[in-house]
């Protein structure tokens, strides 16, 4: 291997190093402002582990087809010093400036759909609620009216029938008596009555 592929793959540590410090501190900071849940961070801290190994064989397969030497180790732990130096604070700074940020931008999205549909929504199903309402009452109200006029010639009409349905009633009599057709025409006729006496107190 030559000295610049040497000085290369050195370099490619150097910052898979600094690379991994950024990760580390991104996961870190995410995790503790998303508040995750403690038995989480073993599993997290592995699955950050094995990435990060992961990302630095590849690359080292990249830079010198996987040899691994001394000058490996030393460029990866002088990228992580260097990173933890000198960036750390500043990451951390950034990420967490990210985070509200993206909360911030969250929360205005939420407010304008809480304005823009939500609201309207709300307020288009009471003015239909309250059309409805008065639909129905103007409704019932114009139903009380129409009996009261019919009554009268209802009146009229039983008192002109009644002379002619007299004979068919006296034929009918001995079966409607066998079949207590008139109680149960009483009992049914006390149903509707109470019926409509409720529906007129309303």
């Amino acid at each position: 291997m030559t000295l610049s592929m040497q000085w290369l793959t050195m370099a490619a540590m150097l910052l898979s190093g600094l690379g991994m410090g950024t990760v580390f501190d991104g996961y870190r900071v995410v995790s503790n402002e998303l508040k995750f849940p403690r038995w989480w961070l073993p599993v997290l801290d592995v699955v950050y582990w094995m990435a990060a190994a992961l990302v630095v064989f590849r690359v080292l397969y990249v830079s010198n087809n996987g040899e691994v030497r001394a000058y490996v180790f030393i460029g990866l732990a002088t990228g992580v010093i260097l990173y933890y130096l000198f960036l750390s604070k500043l990451v951390i700074v950034i990420i967490k400036w990210l985070i509200r940020a993206v909360r911030n931008v969250i929360a205005l999205v939420l407010k304008c759909l809480d304005i823009l549909i939500v609201k309207p929504l709300l307020l288009l199903y009471k003015l239909i609620i309250v059309i409805l309402g008065f639909g129905s009452a103007l409704t019932i109200f114009l139903f009380k009216i129409v009996i009261q006029l019919v009554r009268p010639f209802w009146r009229l009409l039983v008192w002109m029938v009644r002379p002619i349905l007299r004979p068919i009633g006296r034929r009918l009599m001995p079966y409607l008596t066998k079949w207590q057709v008139k109680e149960k025409l009483a009992k049914l006729g006390l149903l509707i009555a109470r019926f409509w006496s409720k529906w007129l107190r309303r």
